[in-house]
């Protein structure tokens, strides 16, 4: 196996990014020049199988109106990795952060989507770890 680096991840993930993806919340806003738009979620569950940790998530507030959510990782160590922040372009903020444990079995939510993500970034990278149990 060759080893990866987060760059190398990082240009997966952006390969991989695409309308098909994006979560049905943000489709109609969804471009390619800004393609981590609505990936999130389903990236930040990528970025855990390959590293574990937890999974962070906050609300996303614009002109003082809640707008949406927003995930990413705290890895094992404290670190905080967010892979889609850019998707942020007009302004917009991200406060109250919390820790959510990752659901076990299959996703509630957004299942189809995180499948179709990690067979593209598959494609890129080679074999990923499962999720963890």
């Amino acid at each position: 196996m060759i080893p990866w680096n987060l760059l190398v991840l990082d240009k997966a993930l952006r390969a991989s990014w695409a309308a098909d993806t994006c979560s049905p919340d943000d489709q109609a806003d969804w471009q390619p020049s800004n393609p981590a738009w609505g990936h999130c979620d389903i990236t930040a569950l990528i970025v855990n199988d390959i590293f574990g940790g937890v999974l962070m998530v906050g609300e996303v507030h614009l002109n003082g109106d809640q707008r949406g959510f927003h995930w990413w990782n705290r890895l094992p160590r404290g670190v905080e990795l967010d892979l889609t922040h850019e998707q942020f372009q007009h302004g917009q903020t991200v406060s109250a952060a919390r820790v959510v444990q990752r659901p076990t079995g299959p996703l509630p939510r957004r299942g189809e989507e995180y499948l179709l993500l990690r067979e593209r970034v598959v494609k890129h990278l080679g074999h990923l770890p499962e999720p963890a149990a």
